[in-house]
């Protein structure tokens, strides 16, 4: 019997991609330090990674290319 109160199923992954990174820096390592895999784009990718996080290209997760600089 269900008590009505969602269960919260907690994030592996997370896939980031953004255009203004304001913000970003903080978020993403709160998303690492919970144990979080990060996943991104290229540009994306390269300011995490500058900053000292571990990031994976996010074609080695879907076998598909970044398509558009990163966009699509």
């Amino acid at each position: 019997m269900s008590s009505g109160s969602p269960t919260a199923t907690p994030a592996r992954r997370a896939l980031i991609s953004v255009s203004d990174k304001a913000g970003l820096l903080e978020f993403a390592q709160g998303l690492a330090q919970a144990g979080v895999e990060l996943y991104s784009t290229g540009g994306t990718r390269a300011f995490l990674q500058a900053e000292g996080l571990t990031v994976h290209d996010v074609a080695t997760y879907t076998g598909f290319p970044e398509m558009m600089d990163g966009r699509v």
